[in-house]
């Protein structure tokens, strides 16, 4: 967050994408044992390819309106809730509708479509992470609307793709592009689902004109960023530089998959950003190639990290006395708050999965699971990473509840076996992680939980 509002505040004054100005630097040069005198620093800051842009550039126009003032963060978190959380429901009710889990002819169906449309928006307007996250200045805000509306307009690409206005079609191939590339400047982890989506519109559609289109759409969006990144770093270079450094802490010996806290500092001390992925990369293949059969036990790993419970956030603030001390049993309910609701939805999702018909729209909701899952998988994963996929996961789980269980036992065995082996491996995940952090979580029930002081 220190990060992105370094990056705000500098576009906002004019100063192009820059970061760690002198004064910033020297806040968190006593963390890092960074040599000052031998920085020859800019008084502007350093100009970066580390992050991506479309996050900060959205601060940075709050913070042109508001000052860049104390006050930024306020107004940073009102903007975040209005303009990119609430959309969030509505756009939900939206892609519910489109999915075609029934044929459009049958009135009844279309009736029980528009109710699985309904909850899922629900669902998502009330999902407690989503709420909370709009405080924080993090790129998943944009991203999970991004994501969202571009999946929108596939949906609806899809829909008019017998029809005879190719106007229409142009329009929707020319917007998923750009959506898609939007979403890439925020995170650059969606460009793998993006290169699937426009395999989809050409294979699964059928419409190469249409997956030309978007694929131009992409690539005119994302192109100039690229260049100016390969110029800045005189090689070619993609929309951010941090692959390097996640690589690093996903595969150091002291990782399990996931963020953590000591690998992490290790490369930040590198102000050169090209250096860092460098090094970065390299390190990481030197840490595979010590122990290959790791490899294989950090993606099982990262798979259960992305699918944890959503705790880790709020762990790391109350037992760092940022909350002061809460009551046991108010502690119960928030950690019930926080948990349940994504253990029903993703359980429910399962069997609501197991009910959706070999169409379009299912195969691009199977390409989003698996071109946004799999790069965490073999990179660097948290329980934060799923949030993306809730709208979603929220959608199958109204499916379910919707048609019940008489519709899920109606299906096939191989289905059934398979989506009961999915919940068996979801529960093992949750239980496996519950037993590894229990002697945090009781910790915190006690009158001193607020004093641990655990790094994240």
């Amino acid at each position: 967050m220190f990060q992105y509002d370094m990056l705000a505040r500098s576009l906002a004054s004019g100063n192009g994408f820059r970061w760690y100005a002198p004064a910033d630097l020297a806040r968190i040069a006593p963390y890092l044992h960074l040599d000052l005198a031998a920085a020859a620093l800019d008084p502007r800051g350093m100009l970066t390819t580390f992050r991506a842009p479309l996050y900060p550039a959205f601060l940075a126009i709050i913070y042109f309106f508001n000052g860049v003032n104390d006050g930024r963060f306020l107004a940073a978190r009102l903007a975040q809730a209005i303009l990119l959380g609430a959309p969030l429901a509505p756009l939900t009710y939206f892609v519910a509708k489109h999915l075609s889990f029934f044929p459009l002819s049958d009135q009844m169906e279309e009736e029980r479509r528009k109710k699985i449309a309904r909850i899922a928006a629900w669902v998502v307007a009330a999902y407690p992470m989503l709420l909370i996250f709009p405080i924080a200045l993090a790129t998943e805000n944009l991203f999970f609307l991004l994501v969202l509306a571009s999946v929108s307009s596939l949906l609806k690409l899809s829909s008019i793709s017998s029809s005879p206005d190719s106007r229409l079609a142009a329009h929707y191939s020319l917007l998923s592009g750009l959506l898609l590339g939007l979403a890439a400047l925020t995170r650059s982890i969606i460009l793998p689902f993006a290169g699937l989506a426009i395999l989809w519109i050409w294979f699964i559609l059928k419409q190469p004109r249409s997956a030309i289109l978007a694929g131009l759409a992409l690539a005119l969006t994302i192109t100039p960023w690229i260049i100016r990144n390969s110029l800045l770093s005189g090689k070619v270079t993609g929309i951010e530089t941090s692959l390097g450094y996640n690589l690093y802490v996903g595969y150091h010996p002291q990782s399990t998959g996931t963020f953590t806290f000591g690998p992490s500092l290790d490369l930040l001390s590198i102000l050169d950003d090209k250096a860092r992925d460098e090094i970065g990369t390299q390190k990481a293949i030197e840490f595979i190639i010590q122990d290959p059969a790791r490899f294989v036990y950090l993606a099982v790993r990262r798979l259960g990290y992305f699918f944890n419970l959503e705790l880790r956030a709020f762990t790391y603030f109350y037992v760092n006395d940022f909350l002061g001390y809460i009551p046991p049993w108010m502690m119960a309910v928030i950690l019930a708050v926080l948990s349940l609701p994504f253990v029903i939805i993703s359980l429910s999702s399962v069997f609501g999965a197991a009910l959706l018909e070999r169409r379009p729209q299912t195969i691009l909701l199977v390409l989003l699971f698996l071109g946004y899952l799999l790069p965490h998988v073999f990179i660097l994963s948290e329980e934060r990473f799923h949030l993306t996929l809730i709208p979603f996961f929220a959608i199958l789980a109204a499916n379910f509840w919707v048609n019940g269980w008489s519709a899920f036992w109606a299906q096939n065995r191989v289905v059934r076996w398979s989506s009961l082996l999915v919940v068996f491996f979801l529960l093992a995940n949750w239980g496996f992680e519950l037993f590894r952090d229990w002697h945090t979580i009781s910790g915190m029930f006690g009158p001193n939980g607020n004093h641990l002081y655990l790094p994240y």
